[in-house]
């Protein structure tokens, strides 16, 4: 975002140092303000007739302008701002709040932002600011991420249908270069659009991905893989089908496969609501409020077009699908994508990366029960799988990281800061 690097950035200028410095208290110039005259000038009383300001104050202590001391020491973020919502957003971001903008005698942040970006000088060939309903490029509804959206089902469903017409080698064949497909057609649809990432690409991200496609790997081959190690096997290799020795689950891949377009219509009707709330809101607090309602309705949206969708590709396919493990996956993809897109990366990378591994020890501790006196290893396993199924694994780890990341959510993406997005690189 522009300007906001200087704010994040560790041991930047702002929060509580940068009211101290700038003397910011509301009845008074605070420490280290001049009146002008330097030292020894005299104001023409005389040594020792006070003006009844107290020692240490200058006479000319209430024309010092409070604001113009903060804009000093976030002047690359006021230069850079393309609309006075950035400016309250960097404000927000670094620990300023309405009862800190009281004391620059503003009723809130919104109104000393716009203080702060009208005083700012310009050049004089720098365009006008874009008037406050207008949205930023990602919260505007364009075709060409509205399709790349609709394109992972669709190969999905292709290389779906390739592999039940083929057999042998041939099938292989389909299914890798589907599964290529699939995921050159994933890739493309979140580099644009409302599920577009940041730039800056997070340390963690390449980790991620690969929990992620483990995740949706454990929902095509995971709950057979458990079934049938609990019950000895498993004895064969998966063959495509559900009904072999290690079953293939084809209903979880093309769901959330199509729900790559649900999934971008409800993060872009988060965006666009977002936007528009940040330009009626006059405070924080106020802010907060109404987006946090916003949050629960796109994820609400979001997990009912998922829900359709797994009945329907359960009926298209004919076989049998358990909605609930389906839904929870899907949930804590879309709750880390939307994290991730507004900025916040750690959160989603930890939760994909524990119910990941929450799924890869299921497995592992029921081939380990299988040693010599290690039977107890494979006890909680087993009891979960006989009293809810296979599908009481991922149901369990990926509702469990779902409901973090909500909470999570909830603190961050009610911010100011979290919706204002610039065109220019991070």
């Amino acid at each position: 975002m522009s300007g906001l690097g200087e704010l994040d950035r560790p041991g930047a200028p702002g929060g509580s140092d940068a009211l101290s410095d700038a003397g910011t208290d509301p009845d008074g110039p605070g420490p280290g303000v001049s009146d002008g005259r330097g030292p020894g000038v005299s104001d023409g009383r005389g040594p020792g007739v006070s003006d009844g300001r107290g020692p240490g104050v200058s006479r000319r202590g209430v024309a010092v302008d409070p604001v113009k001391a903060l804009m000093h020491r976030h002047r690359d973020l006021c230069q850079r701002a393309v609309d006075p919502l950035e400016i309250a957003a960097g404000l927000e971001a670094h620990g300023v709040t309405d009862r800190t903008a009281a004391r620059f005698r503003h009723r809130d942040v919104f109104s000393l932002a716009e203080e702060m970006y009208a005083r700012v000088p310009r050049d004089g060939d720098t365009p006008p600011p874009a008037p406050p309903t207008a949205l930023p490029r990602e919260a505007r509804l364009r075709p060409d991420w509205a399709l790349l959206t609709l394109l992972p089902g669709a190969l999905c469903a292709a290389t779906l249908t390739g592999v039940r017409l083929t057999d042998g080698r041939t099938r292989l064949l389909v299914a890798a270069a589907g599964l290529l497909a699939v995921a050159l057609a994933v890739h493309a649809a979140l580099r644009r659009g409302p599920l577009g990432g940041p730039r800056r690409v997070h340390p963690g991200l390449q980790r991620t991905e690969a929990w992620t496609c483990w995740l949706l790997g454990y929902a095509a081959l995971g709950d057979g893989l458990l079934r049938a190690a609990v019950d000895g096997g498993p004895d064969a290799l998966p063959d495509g089908t559900s009904g072999g020795p290690w079953p293939f689950a084809a209903v979880p891949l093309l769901t959330l496969t199509l729900a790559c377009a649900p999934a971008a219509w409800s993060a872009h009707f988060l965006a666009l609501q977002a936007r528009r709330r940040l330009n009626s809101s006059r405070g924080l607090e106020e802010f907060a409020a109404g987006v946090r309602p916003l949050l629960f309705a796109a994820l609400a949206l979001f997990l009912s077009a998922l829900t359709v969708l797994t009945a329907l590709c359960a009926a298209a396919l004919d076989e049998p699908a358990d909605c609930v493990p389906v839904v929870a996956l899907g949930a804590l993809l879309f709750l880390a994508r939307l994290l991730t897109v507004h900025g916040f990366a750690h959160a989603p990378a930890v939760g994909i990366a524990v119910a990941g591994a929450a799924e890869a020890l299921a497995p592992a501790t029921v081939f380990a029960g299988r040693l010599p006196g290690c039977g107890f290893v494979a006890t909680p396993v087993e009891s979960l799988v006989t009293a809810w199924g296979p599908v009481g694994v991922p149901s369990l780890a990926c509702a469990s990281a779902a409901l973090i990341l909500l909470i999570h959510a909830t603190r961050t993406l009610t911010r100011a800061s979290a919706h204002v997005r610039t065109d220019q690189p991070c």
